[in-house]
């Protein structure tokens, strides 16, 4: 149990449990959480004074816990331990029928804030998680491909039991529900929705006019020389600043903090899976409703190339274009995408 926590769980003043000194929780079988939580309404509380140190817990002594969230530390870090070996941090907010969101490039589930807050308000659980490699997940050194996103979510989904789960995914997020839907079937699945999204292809191939390969190249070779000022530079597109757009200072400095929260590596290598990967052989395999959302001056991932075409190839899509809106519309149109996404989810 880490320092924040405890002190968290002092100023709460919540029920504590002697543990053996140098001992750890261990595991419990499913539902054990919320008994333990019942349980610890009448222990006895060890004496300590108010506002006490948390070093007065440590050392030789015993170490006291609350046993109503330190059963273990997966579930007090919303860390998920990856086959591999990668932590993926995930937010759970909220209860209700389930949405997962999948951020953009190069963010982490922060992104979703107004939409966590709006639908856990609103009887939803809210799930976002920082995809591997951003964030604060674990940072591999490989396996930034969609392929890996999708069983990521897998896993994710299965760890945290979500069933008839809606999937939401901006930008780069929208390959990750889509091959997750394609690899993985729908069985848990309800609904799509792809914000921005860069299905079915974003680049430009022989047979596909979409955004041209030296774009990219020059993407990867601005983040290499110089990461901070790249992303810093890249923002005005992403809100639409430079078209009139009306962005805080501070939503512009927290991506920036969030971009460099990122490692270099995965900021690299994902803008190769997100420009080069072929989504459209996925799209036949998606069997659910599916909202399709998308700005028409988005001038990061264009609308002509990307939402249009993939509310085409959909079985049953719906497009709703956004007149004037940049790519960052969760942020730019958050009002608007929370009630268009809210009522395509009560439908």
């Amino acid at each position: 149990m880490d320092e924040v926590a405890m002190k968290a769980c002092m100023r709460q003043n919540c029920s504590w449990r002697c543990l053996a000194p140098g001992s750890r929780p261990s595991k419990p079988a499913d539902g054990a959480l919320s008994r333990d939580r019942e349980a610890v309404q009448t222990a006895p509380r060890p004496s300590k004074p108010k506002g006490a140190s948390i070093d007065e817990f440590g050392g030789d002594g015993p170490t006291y816990l609350c046993a109503a969230v330190a059963t273990t530390e997966e579930q007090l870090m919303a860390l998920l331990k990856l086959r591999d070996g990668t932590d993926l941090y995930f937010k759970d907010w909220g209860s209700g029928k389930p949405i997962l969101f999948s951020h953009g490039w190069p963010l982490s589930a922060d992104m979703w804030d107004a939409q966590m807050l709006f639908f856990a308000s609103h009887g939803f659980r809210a799930v976002a998680f920082d995809r591997r490699g951003f964030g604060r997940s674990g940072q591999p050194w490989e396996g930034y491909d969609y392929d890996t996103f999708a069983d990521d979510i897998a896993e994710l989904i299965k760890h945290l039991a979500l069933t008839d789960v809606a999937l939401v995914g901006f930008s780069m997020g929208g390959g990750d529900i889509v091959r997750y839907v394609a690899r993985h079937g729908s069985s848990r699945v309800s609904k799509l929705a792809l914000v921005s999204a860069v299905t079915p292809l974003f680049g430009k191939t022989a047979d596909h006019d979409g955004v041209d390969k030296a774009v990219f190249d020059g993407i990867r070779a601005g983040l290499v020389k110089d990461r901070p000022q790249f992303l810093d530079d890249f923002s005005p597109l992403f809100y639409g600043t430079n078209h009139g757009t009306k962005v805080s200072q501070g939503t512009f400095k927290q991506t920036l903090q969030i971009g460099l929260q990122a490692s270099i590596k995965a900021t690299i290598d994902c803008v190769t899976a997100f420009s080069e990967t072929d989504f459209r052989p996925d799209m036949a395999k998606i069997d659910v409703p599916t909202l399709v959302v998308h700005g028409d001056d988005d001038q990061v991932v264009p609308l002509q190339y990307t939402g249009k075409r993939a509310a085409e190839m959909i079985k049953s899509a719906t497009l709703k274009v956004y007149p004037g809106a940049p790519h960052a519309t969760a942020t730019t149109h958050a009002d608007q995408l929370n009630a268009d996404l809210l009522e395509f989810l009560k439908a």
